[in-house]
């Protein structure tokens, strides 16, 4: 008797990775199958929220982002020309959506010098704080100098750990294995600057 293979239990992604993964998800998406959808957000929402909070937004901004994202994708699902390309429009779009968020944050509201007095202050002295200062300002100096390609693998691979890599490489459309050696010359690249930075303070 032949087996009757369904949808349901074997779907059309099962077995397959990264781009070939996204591909077959959007594609049963599109016909309506909500489970494919799921596995979509499974697989790429860490990759949306390493976007939001690596451009400064907080655990709450970044999570309206990554609704944001979906919802844009989802009411769009026919209009994505290339379903390989997922991940690169899902980082492109958050990235987008990221910078809008933050630019509706509100202001910080400004604290009396009689109010200052009777909050107990958890920040570190003058000191420490003017040397924290110092070390951030130099490592976004020379994190700006980096090719944008470094930065971009940076941000991604840094707030996603290791376990991201292959996210990161579908992302950048790059080979997995090459990950980790990119990142190390970029991380040296930066090494470098701050170096450079040293030598002419």
């Amino acid at each position: 008797m032949t087996e009757v293979r369904t949808a349901e239990a074997d779907p059309p992604w099962e077995g397959l990775h990264g781009h070939e993964l996204y591909a077959a998800c959007m594609h049963a998406a599109r016909a309506g199958d909500r489970k494919a959808m799921n596995r979509l957000v499974a697989e790429l929402t860490p990759l949306i929220w390493h976007v939001a909070r690596g451009n400064g937004l907080d655990q709450h901004c970044a999570e309206d982002v990554v609704q944001t994202v979906w919802l844009a994708l989802f009411r769009h699902l026919d209009r994505l020309a290339e379903p390989r390309a997922l991940a690169a429009w899902l980082i492109t779009t958050a990235r987008r959506e990221s910078q809008r968020a933050a630019g509706r944050r509100p202001g910080q509201v400004p604290l009396t010098d009689e109010l200052a007095e009777l909050v107990p202050s958890t920040q570190p002295a003058p000191e420490a704080e003017a040397l924290r200062a110092d070390r951030d300002r130099r490592l976004w100096t020379a994190f700006a100098q980096l090719s944008q390609r470094c930065q971009e693998l940076l941000r991604l691979t840094v707030l996603g750990g290791r376990a991201e890599y292959r996210l990161v490489a579908d992302a950048l459309h790059m080979p997995h294995g090459s990950i980790g050696p990119t990142r190390g010359r970029c991380l040296q690249q930066m090494r470098g600057l701050l170096d450079a930075q040293g030598d002419s303070a």
